[in-house]
């Protein structure tokens, strides 16, 4: 990958973008198909911005339904039917009689998977209600999983394989509250969300913490708009719902949700 390219993604990103980048030389002169684990929103755009730059790749992007933010990408020549292949990916339904399945929420899903020993990318959307979860997975892990999975959050749980015709999509659920702030700067918002001083949020903004729309951002005076999904690594991640108004003096009222 030259430096010429590498310079419009952050360093953190370098080492995905080297990985990406064998896997366009391996389906170009090699023809071979790669299908990769999940990848989040910013790993998608990464591989679909390193195709656009070649015509002789071919890539199809899916997450088992439409509008999945993570998805898994298949790279091929360019004479492959993308379309045709498959990704590989199932529905682990999670159920409990316990009545507490209803307090359940997405991290207490993601935390209960990973603590299985199991990685991020592994795992796909995770679509939560008070009967459960339906949550994508990889293949691979799927069985693993169905055996192993016997409690989420202290709660005691019944898991099943489920093909994709039977995924219960639901949305995101954003808690939203509204927040009054000088401006859009990201230190403040952040700050205000997590109820942290300014102070405490600086260094790991400038450390790398924090993610706007699943890119790293070290600048804490950038500003925020509406529908930027913002994540501070030991926190949690909220998102911009709206710009509600200003207020006699001057401070802007913002409604944001943090994420369930």
């Amino acid at each position: 990958m030259s430096e010429q390219i590498k310079v419009h993604f952050h360093p953190d990103e370098r080492p995905f973008v080297d990985r990406a980048s064998e896997w366009m030389i391996r389906a170009a002169e090699r023809h071979e198909v790669r299908l990769t684990d999940f990848l989040d929103p910013r790993q998608a755009y990464i591989v679909q911005t390193l195709v656009n730059r070649r015509d002789d790749i071919a890539l199809r992007v899916d997450g088992g339904y439409e509008g999945a933010e993570r998805c898994r990408a298949i790279i091929a020549p360019e004479y492959v039917y993308v379309e045709a292949e498959p990704m590989d990916m199932t529905v682990l339904s999670i159920s409990s009689s316990d009545q507490r399945m209803s307090e359940l929420e997405h991290g207490d899903y993601l935390g209960a998977l990973l603590g299985l020993g199991i990685k991020r990318d592994k795992i796909g959307d995770i679509h939560t209600s008070d009967a459960g979860a339906h949550v994508l997975v990889t293949e691979d892990i799927a069985s693993f999983l169905d055996t192993h999975l016997r409690q989420v959050h202290r709660v005691p749980v019944f898991t099943d394989l489920v093909p994709l015709t039977e995924l219960r999509v639901t949305g995101q659920e954003w808690k939203p509250f509204t927040i009054s702030v000088a401006s859009m700067r990201l230190d403040g918002i952040v700050s205000d969300v997590f109820r942290l001083s300014r102070a405490k949020i600086t260094a790991p903004i400038k450390n790398g913490r924090c993610k706007v729309n699943w890119k790293v951002e070290e600048n804490p005076s950038v500003p925020l708009t509406v529908g930027d999904v913002v994540s501070l690594q030991g926190f949690g991640r909220f998102k911009v719902l709206e710009i509600e108004g200003v207020s006699k003096k001057g401070r802007m009222r913002v409604m944001v949700g943090t994420y369930q």
